[in-house]
């Protein structure tokens, strides 16, 4: 099962990308998902802080994003996913 962290458009990028880096470390693989564009726009800052945190162990992240369609208070929202992993 993948870990999926939620992104809001208040969310600290980097708090999120230690977050991150925690849940690849030990999984290897973590969707962060995101709906709107500020949240986009934390989310995508947090992975490229994330890659920093962790390229010193040798380890690349690389970044898929897709859509997906979540509930939010029983209302159905189009949010953006991105698989992160190592390359």
């Amino acid at each position: 099962m993948v870990d999926v962290l939620r992104v809001s458009a208040q969310s600290n990028p980097k708090s999120v990308a230690g977050a991150l880096t925690a849940v690849i470390r030990e999984r290897g693989t973590a969707e962060v998902q995101a709906v709107g564009a500020g949240a986009v726009n934390q989310a995508v800052k947090a992975i490229a802080i994330a890659r920093g945190f962790i390229a010193p162990n040798g380890i690349d992240l690389v970044s898929v994003p897709a859509f997906v369609e979540i509930s939010i208070d029983g209302e159905e929202r189009t949010a953006i996913k991105f698989i992160v992993e190592h390359r």
